[in-house]
């Protein structure tokens, strides 16, 4: 005789498949500014202290020339694009292992909400908007994690912020092992 399963726990395998599916798609990362290298930020700037109204740098500045390409660094979902006040016009892409990838200060954006991107499409271009108004034209690319990494919470000031706030200079160039 077969047991039938509620449909609780038939919700609760769904989820957790939805969860294990996110993990298994891989994040194969490129820099998203087109034509950029790791020559074009400074890597000593994650998590710099003190850094304007949000006390550290949560990401880096990847500089360009205004109107060049922003490119995807990875596959995923826009799930958001609009402006901010600090970031300027912004776009937030939802990507495998359920990390929140962020492209502000854009001059302007080439997608729409909901579209589905994948690694290396052209989603935007350079800019200095928000408060970066006035400043050399670049994009702030932050890696932001949903699940936690709590062995990345250290000293620093906002440190336990770590835990979700990836660095995604060492993940461009391949030296992060989360």
């Amino acid at each position: 005789m077969m047991k039938r399963l509620s449909l609780t726990k038939i919700l609760i395998l769904c989820f957790a498949g939805i969860i294990l599916l996110g993990f298994s798609v891989p994040e194969r990362l490129v820099i998203p500014v087109h034509g950029a290298t790791k020559n074009d930020w400074n890597h000593n700037t994650f998590w710099y202290s003190p850094w304007g109204v949000s006390g550290v740098h949560r990401g880096i500045d990847i500089f360009g020339s205004a109107g060049t390409p922003v490119i995807a660094s990875t596959f995923g979902i826009v799930v958001y694009k609009g402006e901010a006040a600090i970031g300027g016009k912004i776009l937030i892409v939802l990507g495998p292992k359920w990390r929140i990838h962020f492209y502000t200060h854009l001059q302007d954006y080439n997608v729409n909400w909901g579209s589905i991107v994948s690694r290396a499409e052209h989603i935007g271009f350079v800019g200095a908007s928000g408060n970066a108004k006035g400043k050399p034209p670049h994009l702030h690319y932050a890696i932001f994690s949903l699940i936690p990494y709590p062995w990345l919470w250290d000293a620093a000031p906002q440190g336990w912020k770590k835990m979700f706030f990836l660095n995604p200079g060492s993940k461009l160039i391949g030296k992060n092992p989360v």
